[in-house]
């Protein structure tokens, strides 16, 4: 089985790959069927893991392989790296000011982005769906980066990010179905919500794993946009989110548990 997925092109890589990471949002999101709401300690423990997975990422998965692949050019080792990281997080910035959101245990009053008549809960679901983008591209453009052959770039690395990514996946899934089922929702509108807050994965995955594919020199860029990205959301949404509740304690040990279980998956495997 591993060697028949070796041999399928890098953008149906990814495509399995981001359908994984959808499928773990779908299971955490089927939690509903089981409970009606989540203890809020446990909760921010979960969007603190969450928030470690994707610090990890960032820099063992996407920035540290940008820099490798940036020696021996005509520019500075740095440039590639610091751009592309800005860039990604001046384009969540431009979404986040756009799309209207609401984040998890937020008042209506705190939505984010054009103001709209739309309801709580909708609010909620784009608020996930926000930050779901930057996952989709960065385990993506990790695959389209296998297909360069370039040494820093394998597909080990590529799929043990895609682990990391599926993981930390589940619990936001729960984190969405439950707020959604305390507003009043019936359980299957809960799930179906919860795990449809994650279809834009396996889209930014093949959009990001394509690009990369087609214009090779970018790829540098591409992987440290989509680090950016993702540090962008964790520093937005999910450490402020995770703190709200005043479980700075479990929220932080999450967070070092998800960077140390990310960590581990991309040296030990990538």
């Amino acid at each position: 089985m591993i060697e028949a997925f070796q041999q399928l092109h890098p953008v149906l890589q990814a495509l399995l790959a981001t359908c994984f990471t959808w499928l773990l949002t779908a299971l955490g999101a089927a939690g509903v069927f089981i409970a009606k709401d989540i203890n809020k300690k446990v909760l921010d423990g979960m969007l603190g893991f969450a928030a470690g997975v994707m610090v990890a990422a960032s820099f063992w998965s996407l920035l540290t392989p940008a820099i490798k692949m940036s020696e021996g050019k005509d520019i500075p080792v740095w440039v590639p790296a610091v751009a592309g990281f800005l860039l990604g997080g001046i384009f969540l910035r431009a979404i986040d000011k756009i799309l209207p959101h609401l984040h998890i245990g937020f008042p209506m009053e705190e939505a984010e982005g054009i103001k709209t008549s739309w309801q709580r809960s909708t609010l909620l679901i784009l608020a996930i769906t926000l930050h779901n983008i930057p996952e989709g591209l960065a385990v993506g453009v990790a695959f389209g980066a296998v297909a360069a052959g370039l040494p820093s770039a394998t597909l080990a690395g590529a799929t043990a990010l895609a682990i990391g990514i599926g993981i930390q996946n589940f619990p936001e899934g729960l984190a969405v179905s439950m707020p959604l089922r305390r507003e009043g929702m019936s359980r299957l509108k809960s799930f179906w919500y919860g795990q449809l807050s994650a279809v834009v994965e396996p889209i930014a995955g093949v959009i990001g794993a394509a690009v990369v594919i087609l214009a090779q020199p970018i790829l540098p860029y591409a992987l440290s946009f989509a680090a950016g990205a993702m540090m962008f959301v964790v520093i937005e949404e999910l450490i402020p989110e995770s703190q709200r509740g005043g479980n700075t304690d479990i929220a932080t040990g999450g967070a070092m548990i998800g960077f140390a279980l990310m960590m581990l998956l991309d040296v030990a495997f990538g």
